[in-house]
């Protein structure tokens, strides 16, 4: 089994350090990396695919630096960029031609493949058709075809489903799990719901340190006994966001009434009972968590229960994941 190998890499520009001292070894699988806008998501991956060049440490593949194998690794490599470049009176089919003839591929082989890819991807009817005329969602279809066209064994997606529908970020997901079997995939998102159930261990990532890492069930099991859900009046709702710590509140269509999830150690409310252990839920619960330990005195919990939140809860503030995953819900930091 290859292995894609990172030593305490770090990039640095002028004022800012992206990415801190990341170690980390891939294997075959998939890899969801997940973190707010500005964690370094992108720059990590930028790394990885020798677009940048680390300021210090090493990514070796198999135990050669990758900055040494040149060509060899880009061969190695499938990449897609937040923003695809494109022409827009290329048609998709040209394009991937384009981007085949860039890989060094040679006609024949790459026909078939285009033609497989343009089948994988739902747009065998449409590859005719001039890229300014398609929709996001259809060009970031393009974008996955050609990230796959040389059958890399390192498969690099940053932010894929981008611009997709509910049922083709189902289909890619579907795509992305098969394909972890024999490669290494790496995709990075802001929404848990694309990554907890096809990636076998997730990634997590706030002001350019990997501060996380493990599977999902590992991951959402620190956080069972500790969050509580309540369907209470919005007066109710006030005064336990004045003396909980609340990571989610969802206004209900009826009238006054507001589902909250509380952290607390103990039941919080007489109708409260524990919430099911989801991602989502890990992450608003240690964003609440990181807001009020610097404001402990007002927190309602006991210290005890504050260590152990950013003990097991130390996971990136992600705005959005629980509206992602649970729509209507508002991330709200109540102290």
């Amino acid at each position: 089994m290859h292995e894609l190998k990172l030593y305490e890499v770090q990039k640095k520009y002028k004022d800012k350090t992206a990415v801190k001292q990341v170690s980390y070894t891939f294997k075959h699988g998939v890899y969801g990396l997940l973190g707010e806008n500005g964690a370094g998501k992108t720059t990590l991956m930028r790394l990885i695919c020798g677009v940048l060049q680390p300021t210090t440490g090493n990514i070796y593949y198999d135990g050669m630096e990758i900055a040494q194998m040149g060509a060899e690794y880009r061969r190695l490599l499938g990449y897609l960029p937040q923003e695809l470049g494109y022409y827009d009176n290329f048609t998709a089919e040209r394009f991937l031609r384009y981007i085949a003839a860039l890989k060094a591929m040679s006609a024949e082989c790459s026909e078939q493949r285009i033609q497989e890819l343009l089948e994988l991807v739902e747009l065998q009817k449409d590859k005719k058709k001039k890229l300014r005329t398609f929709s996001g969602g259809m060009l970031r279809r393009v974008g996955i075809a050609q990230a796959l066209l040389n059958n890399p064994e390192i498969l690099v997606l940053d932010e894929p489903t981008a611009g997709l529908d509910p049922k083709e970020r189902v289909k890619f997901r579907n795509i992305i799990s098969s394909l972890g079997k024999e490669k290494t995939v790496l995709l990075s998102t802001h929404i848990v719901s694309d990554i907890e159930y096809i990636a076998d261990q997730i990634l997590i990532m706030k002001d350019g340190e990997l501060i996380c890492s493990g599977t999902e069930q590992g991951i959402t099991a620190s956080v069972k006994g500790y969050v509580w859900k309540c369907n209470v009046s919005t007066d109710v709702a006030q005064k336990l966001c004045n003396q909980y710590m609340v990571s989610n509140l969802r206004n209900s269509s009826e009238g006054n009434q507001a589902e909250l999830r509380i952290i607390s150690e103990k039941c919080p409310f007489p109708a409260a009972e524990l919430a099911e252990e989801t991602l989502a839920l890990h992450i608003g619960a240690h964003r609440a968590a990181n807001v009020r330990a610097l404001v402990p005195q007002q927190a309602g919990l006991a210290q005890s229960v504050v260590d152990h939140v950013h003990s097991t809860f130390h996971i990136a503030a992600l705005v959005g994941v629980l509206n992602a995953q649970d729509e209507g819900a508002t991330l709200v930091l109540c102290h």
